[in-house]
């Protein structure tokens, strides 16, 4: 099982960092299955209870995974190697459309916003003791909230989706819990999830978002927690409608015990209507970010849910960082009422890029998916081969890789960099780097 590699140590912490040492040398591959309990603790003549410590400390640290009686095997990656690791690098005279960033041309400036914000901070400075949501910011957040049909419930502020998650995540499950999550999705909660010593459970995904038989059978399975996005999907672009919706609602309905999360990661970007799931289980949260409509560098999301799980998120933040700064919260509210982005005429703009690249592919016998927000994921039977290809072509896509758990090979090209007059030369280079691929779900 472990080659001619022996774990050393008495004490869990010893057992740990023999293993942990062993994974960073090479001596133990990814995937290579560790010793049943029982088996290593009557090897190393120690209580079975210390190897399972020893165990519990690996898992935490993303060093292993464990799959019940299937035993504990050294993961596939480690948790602290992000999947951004896996990117093309973009040499001169290659166009990047595989980076995931929005058009710079469509972000407001944010001079005035910050300086409006310094001005309320010279009125009045924000201090320790202060409430950590800015009163206009939750105002505008509830109303916002409230006109998408979002239950009524309190607000908090993180900085940015992935905090938001993390936190909600922290404050419900326990090392060892399994979180359903889409596949593909995103990269970057794919590797949160691991890196909190939780169990990542795959759901298929089509245009409308994740597939309900799927859905139910992660939850059915002993999934504590189920994660959705309801708009621009990352990285396909699915977006929940509104007969999935209700056929989502059906299956949470059934498990009230379920942590909800919902990222609504389209807002401030689509057109499409919002469908909310939330308030079908016991504690839920609706996440926005203000990343994709106002910059990447506006750190800045906010997100209700139920009393319960709100309180939790505030009372751990404030053993933290305290509160998200003011003159970021009050530079929102300036872009908010201001009306700095005009969402409708972003929304189209991606989506006539969008949909004129999805159009050309198919037309081109090409499976092409990306029903809102600024990407569009294409099946391809050699992931590697194509991204090599596009590159030599004068395109950098993303890898599928980098959003995929058990679903086929992928690339994600990105319409933001990308004008009218792009269109047809990605879609005839994609069609020269991939061949035809099946169209349908992305499973």
């Amino acid at each position: 099982m472990l080659g001619e590699y022996r774990i050393e140590g008495r004490r869990a912490a010893d057992i740990a960092a023999s293993v942990e040492r062993a994974v960073g040398a090479g001596h133990l591959s990814p995937g290579q299955s560790l010793p049943p309990l029982r088996e290593l603790a009557g090897e190393l003549g120690v209580n079975p209870n210390t190897v399972a410590a020893a165990y519990r400390t690996l898992r935490d640290r993303g060093v292993i995974e464990t799959a019940g009686r299937r035993g504990s095997r050294v993961r596939a990656r480690p948790a602290t190697t992000p999947r951004e690791s896996v990117r093309v690098e973009v040499s001169p005279g290659v166009r990047d459309a595989g980076s995931g960033n929005p058009d710079p041309r469509l972000l407001p400036p944010l001079a005035d916003a910050l300086a409006a914000a310094a001005a309320r901070s010279a009125r009045r400075p924000a201090l320790y003791g202060d409430a950590s949501v800015g009163p206009e910011l939750e105002r505008l957040a509830r109303a916002s909230f409230a006109e998408d049909g979002v239950p009524d419930g309190p607000v908090a502020v993180t900085s940015g989706s992935l905090d938001a998650i993390e936190r909600v995540l922290a404050v419900h499950l326990r090392p060892g819990d399994a979180v359903a999550v889409e596949d593909p999705g995103w990269g970057s909660l794919l590797d949160l999830i691991p890196a909190l010593g939780l169990r990542a459970v795959p759901v298929a995904v089509d245009d409308e978002g994740p597939l309900p038989a799927d859905v139910a059978r992660a939850l059915a399975a002993g999934a504590r927690a189920l994660v959705v996005t309801d708009r621009a999907q990352n990285p396909t672009g699915a977006a929940v409608g509104a007969r999935r919706a209700v056929e989502l609602r059906d299956v949470l309905a059934d498990r009230p015990d379920v942590l909800l999360i919902e990222d609504d990661h389209g807002h401030g970007i689509v057109d499409l209507p919002l469908h909310p799931l939330a308030g079908t289980s016991a504690h839920w949260v609706l996440v926005r970010s203000t990343a994709k409509a106002y910059g990447p560098d506006l750190r800045l999301a906010v997100l209700t849910g139920d009393a319960v799980t709100i309180d939790r998120v505030l009372g751990r933040q404030r053993l933290g960082p305290g509160w998200v700064s003011h003159l970021l919260q009050e530079a929102v509210v300036h872009l908010w009422r201001t009306a700095a982005v005009d969402h409708r005429a972003v929304a189209a703009d991606y989506g006539t890029r969008r949909d004129a690249l999805v159009a050309a592919l198919r037309q081109r016998g090409l499976a092409a998916h990306g029903r809102s927000g600024m990407n569009v994921w294409v099946p391809v039977p050699d992931e590697t081969g194509a991204v090599a290809r596009l590159l030599q072509a004068g395109w950098a896509v993303a890898p599928g890789a980098r959003f995929r758990v058990a679903s086929p090979p992928a690339v994600r090209v990105t319409v933001s960099p990308l004008s009218a007059d792009d269109i047809e030369p990605v879609a005839d280079a994609l069609l020269s780097a991939t061949g035809t691929a099946s169209v349908g779900r992305y499973d």
